[in-house]
């Protein structure tokens, strides 16, 4: 008789790209460690699950984050163990019956969750008679409070920063693992030949390829950098990525250009564009940060979301791996000092590789199918 495989709940919300890419990195990674021993299921805490207002927030999360200022003040107003429970005590009542109902509807032997305002509610709805809970945390750095709950199996975590903010969130040391951040596999492979792949993409070879990116979305002042690079004329290759901003890459395309300039929509193959390009300008996301230290690709930081990206910035330059540059004239200069000097920048690229951890999907996976053994 075949045993029965365990069944995995993976708690997410879009809310920001990162938390769906880490449950879909994780399960990616269970077929290829575990192969049909494990079943999976993923679930939206807000968009399946939460009473209106709140099942609104997938949406309304984008108009949030366009105001940085408000989100920092509401970030900080929140952040903070005795509040983060208050806050949580508080919302309890509105939550309480939509949150049982999906313990209810969706039995598991392993609940991951890798959204911060899941953990708490459900961990309380599920009482002490309980599956293991697992935290897989999807922020560097600057983690929110709301990430640990002491109840907690295992917390993953992906930096020392981050650990420490657990354990200073009353988790014992033993409960906390450094393990990286969970990125899908195509981005974990050994990087290619850079001038290899520049040529099979038809990028120049005798230049320094620059690619910026806005995320999906194509978000950010991609406009105003792209300028001030052409309005330097630096000796350099240009490749942006408008992602489904189509607007702008229309915009782009349409543009005399003085220097080499590429202008891509939605990528498919952002592993081999990250391969070989020689310097990547991007906003401060987790995600988009982890990627890049896979592939030992040195990155110039233009923007952040205030609260959980603050540490992404200190983590990035205090290790050597980018430069933080918030203006487009401080791009240009970040830039011209990594032409100016090429050992600094193949010194930025063997930081990212030091601080790469390619096998984090993989290793969690890993962790996770131990924790279902130690329960059956």
């Amino acid at each position: 008789m075949t045993e029965k495989p365990g069944k995995i709940l993976f708690l997410f919300s879009d809310t920001g790209g990162g938390h769906r890419s880490a449950a879909e990195a994780i399960i990616e990674a269970l077929g290829l460690e575990c192969g049909q021993q494990v079943a999976t299921e993923m679930v939206d805490i807000f968009r399946d699950y939460a009473p209106p207002p709140l099942r609104n927030m997938p949406e309304l999360y984008p108009e949030l984050v366009r105001i940085p200022e408000l989100w920092r003040l509401g970030y900080r107003l929140s952040d903070g163990r005795q509040r983060t429970r208050l806050l949580q005590a508080s919302a309890w009542p509105v939550v309480r019956r939509s949150i049982r109902t999906l313990v209810r509807q969706h039995p598991a032997d392993l609940i991951v969750s890798v959204h911060p305002l899941a953990n708490t509610p459900v961990l309380r709805a599920l009482g002490s008679d309980r599956p293991s809970f697992i935290t897989v945390v999807t922020d560097l750095a600057t983690t929110h409070m709301f990430w640990y709950d002491r109840r907690v199996d295992l917390c993953i975590v992906p930096t020392r920063q981050a650990q420490r903010r657990a354990v200073s969130a009353g988790l014992s040391r033993v409960k906390v693992r450094v393990l990286g951040l969970p990125v899908a596999d195509r981005f974990c492979q050994p990087p290619g030949d850079r001038q290899e792949l520049k040529q099979r993409l038809g990028w120049p070879t005798d230049r320094l390829a620059v690619m910026l990116v806005g995320g999906g979305e194509g978000m950010g002042p991609l406009d105003p950098i792209a300028r001030a690079l052409a309005a330097a004329q630096l000796p350099i290759t240009l490749v942006v990525v408008a992602g489904r901003n189509t607007a702008l890459k229309n915009r782009l395309e349409r543009r005399i250009w003085p220097i080499p300039v590429y202008v891509y929509g939605f990528v498919h193959a952002m592993p081999d564009f990250m391969g070989a390009a020689d310097i990547l300008l991007t906003k401060a996301g987790p995600g988009t940060i982890s990627e890049a230290l896979n592939a030992g690709l040195p990155m110039v930081l233009y923007s952040r979301l205030p609260g959980q990206e603050d540490g992404n910035i200190s983590y990035v330059t205090e290790h050597g791996a980018g430069i933080w540059a918030p203006h487009p004239e401080q791009v240009v200069a970040a830039v011209q000092e990594w032409i100016t000097f090429p050992a600094k920048l193949d010194k930025a690229r063997q930081a990212c590789l030091r601080l790469a951890r390619p096998q984090a999907a993989r290793e969690i996976a890993c962790l996770l199918m131990d924790q279902i053994a130690s329960r059956s």
